[in-house]
């Protein structure tokens, strides 16, 4: 091809060029080293299969030789075995985990079994209390099968394995973030022993058709696991701990127990939850039987929080709905059954003075018992999610109740100042009561947080960038929008309440705002001062409606209808009695007495000083009553002031200041000038 293209290039030029002969010349020169590597890979490849041949037969020859040693081991290993079994017979397990290493499957199995089998004779060995020979001999005897089954344990964790007591299906082990429990590594082989004869006492009463596998008696078999702990606790403390403190394991011996006894009841009450999924009674009463049993289980026998215990089995998202739809399903079957019962709104600590200050009704008692019991059970769970789905069911529930409480207070409003009314009156404030103080809780603050956190829709729904702020500062709650609804029922009542004592006193009140003000002698023609007869009627129903207010509501909330009845007793007096009536100097000296010596000491018995609450009528009272001198030059400051919008020019004190050496706050200037105008005695006149 070359020689072609040479030809081709020749007869079109005439000539060859330098540069295509050099080309030429070089294209020869690989064609030459191609051709003589080509050569060379033959030669090797040939001499390669030719090598592989010769080593075949080496290596067919190796292969039995090897195959021979291997049989030969194995013979050997069998003949330890009689020397494996002398070792442990005589304690001597030191020797035997160095002879158990062995390829040979049956012969691991069959040591494995001779291993449990020898393993029951270390089984809690009697421990005498006494302190001869025998004993101490027994005691290191103790030390001396500890030692070497940690040492066997450490050599060999394939045995450790084997000697685990059968399980059974595995447990699962629901939680937050579905990770298991972090202490998960196997028991301490001496441990495990121990736990066989227990193991097997557990599985042979709490399963298949014995009568203690009762499904309506979880507490036989948790009662009888903590027995076990607590029976165990001193031999493991005083004889077990030393000998694993003196051969530096970092175990502590009477947890380990705790640990594999509890592996048991794991598995246990994994496998009953599921069984009782569609039976809300005993599903109740096995949660209930968990709860104690953690409770328990942490109190008093000292077993560390980091450890898992029960609680994380009910965090399954099968059994966790499960319990939240019993709690919600039991709750409301509680608060229509405390609603309807004779007693639901008579508080039961109504004949103790010092324990009755909220005057709680029974059904609200009842109620907020029923939402801590609640929280009693789920707070102890050890996933923040869970719980709040709990405190959600809390508020849902607690908006139920107040609606209900609203059917019922609607049904008893044509009767304000009746006994139920005012009950439920009491039942809403204290449940808020309640509610706000949880929101100052330590735990809700924490779940508060959790929520925030967390991102939780269903209790941060609705809720704007300020009110989420507030929740993550903590200055607001989880309950806000709860007490929001139930403070505003609270208000609607209240002023239903009042407006309907007011109706009744101002009816009362028709006479004296009629009375003859004008025409009432002077202070100076009459002997002693007495209450106007035209008072008596309204006098009397605003002391009787006091009292029996003070008797049926709680302290805070008479608090609140004393002091709003007397802002509304203060305006109707300025309204309909004074500034609806002209003032003799007897009138206004009247109408003094009456407020200042009948009025604001009713409210007397409930504050220090009362007029504070009556300022309209308390200052009117005092221009009404100046004597004629300063009440003309208060009149001139005022026109003047009013008329002359340089008065601070001339020198003359302003009208506040004038009104405030009076005692005179509240009212403005024109409100004295229209009082001062309603004196009937000015000279002149």
């Amino acid at each position: 091809m070359i020689a072609c293209c040479l030809f081709q290039v020749v007869n079109v030029s005439g000539s060859v060029p330098p540069k295509v002969s050099e080309a030429l010349s070089v294209a020869r020169e690989a064609r030459c080293s191609l051709d003589d590597l080509l050569h060379k890979e033959q030669l090797l490849s040939s001499s390669v299969d030719q090598h592989l041949a010769d080593v075949q037969l080496w290596m067919d020859d190796l292969g039995e030789t090897r195959d021979q040693v291997d049989t030969i081991e194995r013979h050997m290993k069998y003949l330890r075995l009689p020397q494996s079994q002398q070792c442990l017979m005589t304690s001597s397990v030191s020797e035997a985990i160095r002879a158990v290493d062995s390829a040979c499957s049956s012969l691991k199995g069959f040591l494995y079994k001779t291993l449990q089998v020898c393993c029951h004779m270390l089984c809690y060995p009697p421990m005498h209390t006494g302190c001869g020979p025998a004993a101490e001999q027994l005691r290191s005897q103790l030390e001396l099968v500890v030692t070497q089954l940690l040492a066997l344990q450490t050599s060999d964790d394939i045995i450790s394995q084997a000697l685990v007591p059968s399980r059974g299906e595995p447990s699962p082990q629901p939680g937050c973030s579905a990770t298991p429990p972090p202490h998960t590594l196997p028991l301490c082989l001496p441990v495990q022993i121990m736990l066989l004869p227990l193991s097997k006492r557990f599985k042979y009463h709490f399963s298949g058709n014995r009568q203690t596998n009762s499904l309506s008696k979880p507490e036989w078999y948790l009662t009888q696991t903590l027995l076990w702990m607590g029976n165990s606790s001193a031999f493991m403390e005083e004889k077990i701990q030393p000998i694993l403190d003196r051969s530096a394991a970092t175990i502590n011996a009477r947890v380990e127990l705790s640990r594999g006894l509890l592996s048991l009841v794991q598995e246990k009450v994994a496998f009953d939850a599921g069984r009782l999924l569609y039976d809300d009674v005993l599903f109740c009463h096995l949660v209930e039987e968990v709860l104690q049993f953690e409770k328990e289980l942490r109190s008093t026998y000292s077993y560390p929080k980091t450890f898992p215990g029960l609680l994380h089995l009910l965090l399954d998202e099968a059994v966790l709905q499960k319990w939240l739809t019993v709690e919600k399903k039991m709750a409301v079957e509680k608060m229509d059954a405390m609603l309807s019962a004779e007693g639901a709104w008579s508080s039961q600590y109504k004949d103790i003075n010092d324990m009755d200050e909220l005057k709680a009704p029974d059904c609200a008692e009842t109620f907020m018992t029923l939402l801590q019991v609640i929280t009693d059970r789920y707070q102890a769970l050890p996933c923040p999610s869970a719980q709040l789905k709990f405190l959600g069911l809390q508020r849902e529930l607690v908006d139920d109740f107040r609606i209900r409480l609203t059917q019922v207070m609607k049904e008893e409003s044509r009767c304000p100042l009746g006994f139920r009314y005012c009950a439920i009156l009491n039942a809403v404030n204290y449940i808020s009561t309640i509610l706000a103080d949880w929101g100052d809780n330590v735990f809700f603050l924490q779940l508060q947080q959790a929520a925030v956190s967390l991102g939780e829709d269903a209790l941060l729904k609705g809720l704007g960038v300020m009110e989420l702020g507030r929740l993550a500062s903590l200055e607001g709650s989880l309950f806000d929008g709860e007490l929001a609804l139930l403070d505003r029922l609270k208000g609607d009542m209240l002023g239903r309440l009042l407006e309907w004592t007011m109706r009744e006193i101002t009816e009362k009140a028709k006479p004296y705002c009629q009375d003859r003000w004008l025409s009432l002698p002077s202070q100076h023609d009459q002997s002693t001062m007495s209450l106007s007869s035209s008072a008596c009627p309204m006098m009397l129903c605003l002391r009787d409606r006091l009292l029996n207010l003070h008797q049926v509501l709680s302290f805070s909330l008479f608090q609140l209808a004393w002091q709003g009845l007397a802002e509304r007793l203060d305006s109707f007096i300025y309204q309909e009695v004074i500034l609806s009536n002209h003032f003799s100097d007897g009138g206004a000296a009247q109408l003094q007495f009456d407020m200042s010596r009948n009025l604001f000491p009713l409210f007397g018995h409930y504050c220090k000083r009362p007029e504070n609450f009556f300022k309209h009528v308390k200052e009117a009272c005092i221009i009404l009553c100046l004597n004629v001198g300063s009440a003309l030059l208060l009149r001139s400051l005022l026109k003047d002031s009013r008329e002359t919008s340089d008065w601070m020019s001339a020198g003359d004190p302003p009208p506040e200041s004038a009104l405030n050496e009076l005692g005179v706050y509240c009212l403005a200037a024109c409100d004295v000038l229209i009082l001062l105008g309603l004196r009937a005695s000015w000279p002149g006149q």
